[in-house]
This record gives structure tokens, sequence and C-alpha cells, in this order.
């Protein structure tokens, strides 16, 4: 993505209007509504390059690091970005059927669940010790360390990767 303005505008007010659209105002005075903030790479570092996209996903400038942001700015994308990203992590995988699709059983930090994979490409090493598992409604599942699983639930794992 590549940001249309040469210099990096940054974001002095943020804040939800009464039908929950974000709306912007930068630095410069230039004004935004249905802004979406974006993380570049949510889980290997996700205080660094998020975006905020206008409503048909073009980027209107980079935050290079959320730290750099006045607090109550930083805490809006914050919560934006939490409600955005649902991402449960896997603590167990309890069975899976080896068939497509395929049937998941897990436990994870919001509980048990089941899930269907449509496919063995829905599961990818993302990390040389993380994995994450796309199911077939979109819902990312985050696998934070594959070495700290049960060795049932990484035998189980190991047949997908």
């Amino acid at each position: 993505m590549t940001s249309p303005h040469p210099t990096p505008l940054r974001p002095v007010c943020l804040e939800q209007n009464p039908w929950g659209q974000l709306l912007m105002e930068t630095d410069d005075g230039q004004k935004f509504s249905g802004v979406v903030p974006v993380r570049a790479f949510p889980v290997s570092d996700p205080d660094h390059w998020i975006s905020i996209c206008d409503s048909h996903g073009q980027e209107l400038l980079r935050i290079d690091d959320i730290h750099d942001l006045l607090p109550e700015v930083r805490k809006t994308v914050e919560l934006e970005l939490s409600q955005r990203e649902f991402v449960p992590v896997i603590r167990r995988i309890l069975s899976a059927t080896q068939h497509e699709p395929s049937e998941w059983f897990v436990e994870t930090d919001r509980g048990r669940t089941t899930f269907q994979l449509n496919s063995e490409d829905d599961v990818r090493r993302i990390e040389p010790d993380q994995a994450s598992i796309c199911d077939s409604h979109g819902i990312r599942y985050l696998i934070t360390s594959v070495r700290g699983l049960d060795g049932g639930s990484r035998r189980i794992l190991e047949y997908f990767l």
C-alpha cells in the first residue's frame, strides 16, 4: 500500500459518530468519515505499520508506531482494532477429521468451539513456532506456540501443516 500523501499525516482526532462510523481529522485539517484502521502485521508486529483506510480500502495514512499517537487517538485505534480483529488463540486441539471438509473441535482462550476447514491450505505456519487457521466462515484462529501444545494437539496439527 502506498500513501497518496508525500509527507505523513497524523490523526489529531479520531472518534465515532452516532451511526458507529469512525471519523478522522488529520493534522493539516482534512476530515474523513468511515475510516478503518488495519494492521499490516497483526500477529508478528501489532504496534507498527497500521494503515488508516477510507471506506473503499484506500490507505489515507500510515501509522509507523502506535505509541507515537496522542493518548486519546491511540485508545480509539486500539479499541477499533480489537473489535475488528477477533482472533481466538487455540490452547488445545481435541480432535480433527482428516478428510475435507475437516471438522475441528478445539479449546481456545475463549472456550471450546468447533469449526470447519474447507482445505488443508487453511492451516499455515506464520512463524517457526506459530500457526494460523482460517475456518470456513473466515474466522482466524492463532496458535501462539506449536511447541507449547500437548503431544496430541501437535500430532493433529502436524498432519495439516
